[in-house]
């Protein structure tokens, strides 16, 4: 028989293969899987996929691009008070990105720090649900679901901190692009996210569905404006040195290669 193309999959997010006879099938057929984060490819090989079909390549963010976007008036934007610190989400309204945890969490925090706002930006089957739960915990004058955003990497920038709330979460580009920002993060332990954050040195990190714990870090870093002006400088350097796209190009372009080099037709994989 005529040899067939090599194919390759790329896989972004932390969910397990589904179990069907149909994925089974579908997934042997893929020579190799380039995953964005370890812990994707960890749940690759947990599921049954040969690790030697498995690589990583982080994906990485177009730092000279984030640099050239001016940053945006969030409080004009919003209507926030001036000099009001601003803790920022940029995330589908899903079930896995945890915003639920992050409202509780913003309960704690301003009691704590009443002049504190909280942007959401993003939206989802869950908008109504969290609109809800803001209202229940008197928290409409403090929290804000800003819907979708054209400019939102100039509101990125006006961030003091950015906040990923995700219980699961393949790698976190929205982190990247915070981190590119010179923002420094609070994130959770999902996924592939402490591939990116430098524990204490970038950003904190906290356990997922723990609104305790990110309510915590929260406030820790705004009460510290020099913590956050180190850890927002932190993380640029370490998204120039490991998370830049030049990099993610070169490295996917060595998986192809590898697989060319190893014939234009490679047999079928085994089940």
């Amino acid at each position: 028989p005529a040899p067939r193309p090599a194919l390759v999959a790329a896989r972004r997010v932390d969910f397990h293969l589904k179990a069907n006879s149909f994925s089974r099938w579908k997934y042997r057929q893929v020579d190799c899987f380039i995953c964005a984060s370890n812990a994707i490819r960890t749940m690759l090989v947990e599921d049954g996929i040969q690790s030697e079909r498995a690589v990583t390549v982080h994906e990485g963010v177009d730092v000279e691009r984030v640099a050239s976007v001016p940053a945006a008036p969030v409080h004009e934007a919003y209507w926030f008070p001036p000099g009001a610190p601003v803790v920022g989400n940029i995330a589908a309204l899903v079930p896995h990105k945890g915003q639920r945890y992050l409202v509780d969490a913003a309960a704690t925090v301003v009691r704590e720090m009443p002049r504190a706002r909280f942007l959401v930006l993003g939206e989802g089957e869950l908008r109504h649900e969290l609109g809800e739960q803001i209202e229940r915990l008197r928290l409409s004058q403090h929290v804000l679901l800003g819907g979708f955003r054209a400019d939102v990497l100039g509101l990125l920038k006006s961030f003091d901190l950015f906040v990923m709330s995700s219980v699961t979460e393949g790698l976190g580009t929205s982190l990247l692009d915070a981190m590119a920002a010179g923002r420094p993060v609070v994130a959770t332990r999902a996924g592939g996210i402490p591939e990116v954050v430098d524990e204490g040195v970038t950003g904190l990190l906290v356990p997922p569905r723990d609104a305790g714990a990110l309510a915590d870090a929260i406030l820790s870093l705004l009460r510290d404006d020099n913590l956050r002006r180190r850890m927002g400088d932190a993380g640029l350097a370490r998204v120039r040195e490991r998370f830049t796209v030049r990099r993610m190009v070169a490295e996917t372009v060595a998986v192809y290669e590898r697989l060319l080099a190893s014939g234009s037709g490679l047999p079928e994989p085994e089940a």
